[in-house]
């Protein structure tokens, strides 16, 4: 199993110094991934519900700072030399698709082959409003056609594609991607539509788990393996070749749905046994949340996890 990490986009550890010393001493401590979350603007007022909290409640604070993703990535990319970068996930209807193909192509050069794009629909409608996006109600097949037409410019040489959103030819695109075909796409949401998404459009089926809102205890996780496998085999496609990384984010960490621990939490032997039981239902990657205020707190962590946990796995 490959190990990662969320980095911090807002607050005080989301500044050049902190960020730097973020990203390196996870580069030094082994982990495989990096990933940042995606908000463009905050709505003043919100009626869409965060589908990971109990309450609904967004998880940043009034102001809605939010450093821009994928500007975040490419600037670590540059003081690093290994670690994965992840957006995760990438709210896809939220960019121009052809200028986000060139974004997300150069991000892949200019790191020499280190991206991991996580992608994902979307939940809140007036950020969708506020960007002048598509309409929300058709995120999927906007999410559909917008992957669509990353491949076809990341891998044609004569890229073409006519969709109800997307239409171009004509057209050079380049550089292409370091990796080939194109760089592996996680395909992020806990819904039967987000899993036969993954295995039509991605390299891996990308949940969150671990969360009160969305426990993902191991029977719901094997029965939504199986279903993926299933829909893997309508499509003939070989399910081993979609991968299962799932995160583990630290929302809601004072509610509970039961008594029972919070799963990736606790002592280190608890957590390489959380490890050890998710590994033997297919998860191939996993994503720890050790986002602070506190930058020592944050390395502390991110030590923690290396030498206690990870290195017992």
């Amino acid at each position: 199993m490959n190990f990662g990490f969320y980095l911090p986009s807002h607050g005080l550890t989301a500044r050049r110094g902190p960020l730097i010393e973020i990203a390196r001493d996870g580069e030094r401590h082994g982990f495989h991934y990096m990933v940042v979350d995606d908000h463009i603007i905050a709505p003043k007022v919100m009626s869409s519900p965060y589908p990971y909290s109990i309450g609904g409640d967004v998880p940043w604070e009034d102001d809605g700072e939010h450093l821009e993703q994928l500007a975040e990535l490419t600037f670590l990319a540059a003081v690093t030399e290994r670690i994965r970068l992840v957006p995760s996930v990438m709210i896809v209807p939220y960019r121009n698709p052809v200028l986000t193909a060139k974004i997300l192509a150069t991000l892949d050069v200019l790191s020499e082959g280190r991206l991991t794009l996580g992608v994902g629909v979307g939940w809140a409608e007036e950020e969708f409003e506020a960007l002048d996006a598509p309409p929300f109600a058709d995120r999927g097949l906007v999410t559909n056609e917008y992957l669509e037409t990353f491949k076809e410019l990341w891998t044609s040489d004569n890229p073409t594609y006519h969709g109800k959103y997307v239409n171009l030819s004509n057209i050079e695109f380049s550089p292409k991607p370091v990796q080939k075909p194109h760089p592996p796409i996680w395909v992020g949401g806990q819904s039967r539509p987000a899993i036969r998404r993954a295995v039509e459009h991605g390299n891996a089926w990308h949940p969150v788990g671990a969360t009160p809102a969305t426990p993902l205890e191991p029977t719901k996780l094997a029965a939504d393996i199986a279903y993926m496998h299933t829909h893997a085999g309508r499509i003939d496609r070989d399910p081993s070749e979609v991968g299962v990384a799932m995160k583990a984010p630290l929302y809601d960490t004072d509610q509970s749905t039961s008594k029972e621990r919070r799963r990736f939490s606790g002592e280190p032997q608890q957590i390489t046994e959380d490890i050890n039981t998710y590994a033997d239902l297919g998860v191939t990657d996993l994503i720890f949340d050790v986002r602070s205020p506190d930058l020592n707190q944050t390395l502390e962590q991110l030590a923690w996890l290396s030498e206690d946990v990870i290195s017992q796995v």
